[in-house]
């Protein structure tokens, strides 16, 4: 038992490889205090993909020993290292996939700490001492500062945690490549992810075109604010959109049989960007294409990972003067498994979210 007053630091982890959902509580050492470092009690943890991909171990086996999983946390702040600068006991703050870095080689002077060679993530990780990081399905974390980010008061929690790695997955690179007014942009796929880039690149000024499977989602896809959403099953469905989209964000974590990058690629416009934020199993790459198809408008591929803390501010503060509302179901904990399920099976409209249940914040 922890002293009075001490967070206790307990979670909902995958015990047996062989039942990746089926999770039971476990106390787990956390994090080494630093100086720099923020300790807060968890009051909601998101449920991403990444999660399912980590337990049912598509990315490759999981280390040995439970692991808790969940990067998209907010809580409430309990202790902060004396070096901390503005950040205090008692705040509302979020914490996504990244818990810390080096704080030394170039990426982290510059401020892409989540670009850091040695990033450490929350979850099936280890800490520079050996420690094993544990994940949001828990009462507590810590982290440095710089993976803290403190939430307005307009944003409420449960919409915050899944903001923390699904909205900063898409915002950081909307962001970076200059989606605005002027700008139109196209999200292939709408899904967790892809329900994110609708709603923020709405709010950030630009003609949205939603690409989707069929049309069960196309109505929601319009009331999230795309301004086109089309069939991807319909004949050339690329054809009337050639050399027009300046930025295309893929969320898709899966290249159907068939599936033609080029054809997607088409529709960039000069000096357009393919943005793909979808992470698929080890096994399943990108469709091959020839560097002609790149040749033809000057396009490129590129990718995204997590956002620097910059960014997690830019991303909170829109959500706060735009209301931004992210579509969630919102779950006890305990009820982990049947989020874990739902994701894997394609259920999520449009992400889930879990209330911790394993010890109240106060």
């Amino acid at each position: 038992m922890s002293p009075p007053g001490e967070l206790e630091f307990k979670g909902y982890a995958m015990t047996d490889r062989s039942d990746w959902s089926e999770l039971q509580v476990v106390s787990f050492q956390p994090k080494t205090f630093g100086p720099e470092d923020v300790e807060l009690a968890i009051t909601h943890c998101g449920v991403c993909g990444s999660d399912v991909h980590v337990l049912s171990q598509s990315w490759g086996a999981t280390r040995d020993g439970p692991v808790i999983v969940g990067h998209e946390i907010v809580g409430k702040v309990t202790r902060v290292g004396e070096s901390v600068k503005d950040i205090h006991p008692g705040d509302r703050v979020g914490v996504g996939a990244g818990v810390t870095s080096c704080h030394d080689c170039r990426a982290c002077k510059e401020g892409y700490e989540n670009y850091c060679p040695q990033l450490v993530i929350a979850l099936n990780a280890n800490y520079p001492d050996g420690v094993p990081t544990q994940g949001g399905f828990s009462t507590g974390i810590r982290a440095h500062q710089r993976f803290v980010f403190p939430i307005p008061d307009k944003v409420e929690s449960r919409h915050a945690a899944s903001m923390m790695c699904g909205g900063i997955t898409v915002f950081h690179p909307l962001r970076s490549n200059g989606c605005g007014p002027g700008k139109k942009v196209g999200v292939v796929g709408v899904g967790g992810l892809g329900h994110y880039a609708i709603l923020f690149a709405k709010a950030m000024g630009a003609e949205v075109y939603a690409f989707t499977r069929g049309t069960a989602k196309a109505e929601d896809a319009k009331r999230m604010g795309a301004d086109h959403v089309v069939d991807t099953t319909a004949e050339a469905f690329w054809k009337p959109y050639e050399f027009s989209l300046d930025i295309i964000i893929s969320t898709v974590d899966h290249f159907g049989p068939g599936a033609s990058l080029p054809n997607i690629l088409s529709m960039l416009y000069v000096q357009g960007k393919y943005i793909t934020v979808g992470l698929p199993p080890a096994d399943d790459p990108l469709p091959a294409i020839h560097p002609i198809v790149l040749a033809r408008n000057t396009s490129s591929i590129g990718s995204s990972f997590l956002g620097t803390k910059e960014d997690a501010s830019a991303m909170l503060q829109l959500a706060a003067e735009k209301n931004i509302v992210p579509w969630i179901e919102e779950l006890p904990m305990s009820q982990a498994k049947l989020a874990l399920e739902g994701l894997k099976a394609g259920k999520a409209r449009y992400r889930y979210v879990l209330r911790q249940d394993i010890a109240p914040v106060l």
